[in-house]
């Protein structure tokens, strides 16, 4: 269809950096032909976005790029999470099952119906979520290629209060979560980030959300490829919900970029 935007971006970054900032849920846009598959009225689904968007994460990737002094790679995703979510198992091995939120969603952060009973997935995993999925594989294999390892930085946000779709939401909320994986989290990157996100308040491990986003082909196999999650609490940025970004972002930013550069050595 015409009015399909890209899935997706790879923005190039320096050819001798490792790292791949990866953006999932910054986005609202939401194809056309998808959506008709959402039971939610016009103005229902403007609340959903609010609340499920990682909002301006994309423009904190970006600035943190600009002040890196190795520009970093960035793979973003261009479409809103509630068409797919890209970081999301396709399969039963997805927890998020349990509420609605496997790869295609079908019921809301509050727990509402988002797509009827019996919704088949299939045709919205073929079309967004396996190319999605390859071309994020690739990205890693071409830096791997290039550099001899990859280093990928998650960039999201999450609510200040919990909402009711979360499964451990009743855990510590700091200004920045750091998710990580027992195989993939090398200690030096998790104390670069801390020190990085210092001057942005507490940083926490793995609470409200834990682990990393490792491409399958590589997941627990290759070493070289590491990974950390950094989510930013969004009070700390922005106006709740989905509401403009303040004078936070930049400090953000600047602290992310900081990341990077440690990253890159």
């Amino acid at each position: 269809m015409t009015d399909v935007p890209p899935s997706f971006e790879l923005l190039p970054g320096a050819a001798d950096s490792p790292v791949i900032l990866h953006v999932p849920h910054s986005a609202r846009e939401i194809p056309a032909e998808v959506r008709p598959g959402i039971v939610l009225g016009d103005a229902e689904l403007e609340r959903e976005l609010d609340h499920i968007t990682d909002a301006h994460t994309a423009e904190i990737a970006e600035a943190a790029a600009a002040a890196a002094g190795i520009t970093p790679w960035r793979f973003v995703n261009r479409l809103s999470r509630l068409v797919v979510d890209p970081e999301r198992f396709p399969d039963e091995r997805e927890e998020m099952l349990a509420v609605g939120m496997g790869a295609v969603y079908t019921r809301t952060t509050h727990k509402d119906v988002l797509r009827p009973d019996g919704f088949d997935p299939e045709p919205l995993i073929a079309r967004y979520f396996a190319p999605y999925a390859q071309a994020m594989t690739e990205a890693v294999a071409d830096r791997l290629a290039a550099t001899g390892r990859a280093v990928i930085i998650d960039v999201h946000s999450y609510p200040s209060a919990p909402l009711p779709y979360e499964l451990h939401g009743e855990g510590p909320r700091p200004a920045v979560c750091l998710g990580t994986d027992s195989f993939h989290t090398p200690p030096a990157l998790l104390t670069a980030a801390r020190e990085a996100f210092a001057a942005c308040g507490e940083t926490g491990l793995d609470s409200p959300f834990a682990g990393t986003y490792v491409p399958l082909e590589f997941y627990g196999k290759r070493a070289e490829v590491s990974a950390l999650m950094v989510e930013i609490r969004r009070d700390t940025y922005m106006t709740e919900p989905g509401g403009p970004a303040g004078r936070g972002l930049s400090r953000l930013a600047g602290a992310l970029g900081a990341l990077v550069d440690a990253a890159s050595r």
